[in-house]
């Protein structure tokens, strides 16, 4: 796993990007959300190519939705989860980035998910659990005492996204399908309402800051050996 900022974005990185990456780059409307992407699509090069053993340009990235090839619906404008291709083919990546923090997971052909989100208090959390929680989850949230609702919804709600993006479901499977641990309970999957859900499934919180709340998911029936590291080295050095 490597952590990242926004404010380690520069020009280089941007040279990194392939064409349909800087088009989605260029129709961002604020400066945040491009740095942003450019370095977490940028890392994800980055690390792929370091992994491979080859250079930037060789690493190429395919983007697959599930529910969309599930259906068999054509595909005018690819979207959902990114896989490396070329050199890099056999590696699994998820990408996720809020506020200040930018987070890459990268693993050898076990697929991951990773969720970082910034506790933000001015968006509708009453409304946002009504439909992202399941009846358990939602009585137990609004049994916690006011102050502890806000980060323990954006706890609930970290899981269940970096569960579905491990899936590649994204958030088009229902974070309301998906049932977790209470916020001061060990992550763990206690429901899944989906004919295809996982069999083996391994959840995990991760340390994002006070201010943020995140989680990695793969599915595998065990924990993974994690190694956690700074991202500005590789990304200063281009």
């Amino acid at each position: 796993m490597w952590w990242a900022d926004p404010a380690q974005a520069h020009p280089g990185l941007f040279d990194l990007l392939d064409e349909r990456e800087r088009a989605r780059h260029a129709r961002f409307r604020l400066a945040a959300d491009r740095d942003r992407f450019v370095v977490a699509h940028a890392l994800a090069r980055l690390v792929c190519a370091q992994r491979a053993d080859c250079a930037p340009e060789q690493v190429r990235f395919t983007l697959h939705c599930r529910n969309c090839e599930l259906r068999r619906e054509p595909r005018t404008d690819p979207h959902g989860k990114p896989r490396p291709a070329g050199a890099a083919l056999g590696l699994e990546i998820s990408i996720s980035h809020s506020g200040d923090r930018v987070v890459l997971a990268v693993t050898d052909g076990v697929e991951v998910g990773v969720d970082v989100e910034a506790v933000a208090e001015e968006r509708d959390i009453d409304g946002l659990a009504s439909y992202t929680l399941t009846a358990e989850e939602l009585a137990l949230w609004r049994g916690l005492p006011a102050a502890r609702r806000t980060p323990g919804f954006f706890r609930y709600w970290a899981r269940k996204e970096a569960l579905l993006k491990a899936t590649g479901d994204g958030l088009s499977g229902g974070l309301g399908t998906v049932g977790v641990t209470g916020p001061d309970a060990g992550a763990r999957v206690v429901s899944w309402d989906a004919p295809d859900a996982p069999a083996d499934v391994w959840l995990t919180d991760l340390d994002a800051g006070a201010d943020y709340r995140a989680a990695l998911a793969a599915l595998v029936p065990g924990p993974l050996d994690l190694t956690i590291r700074e991202a500005a080295p590789l990304l200063c050095a281009c």
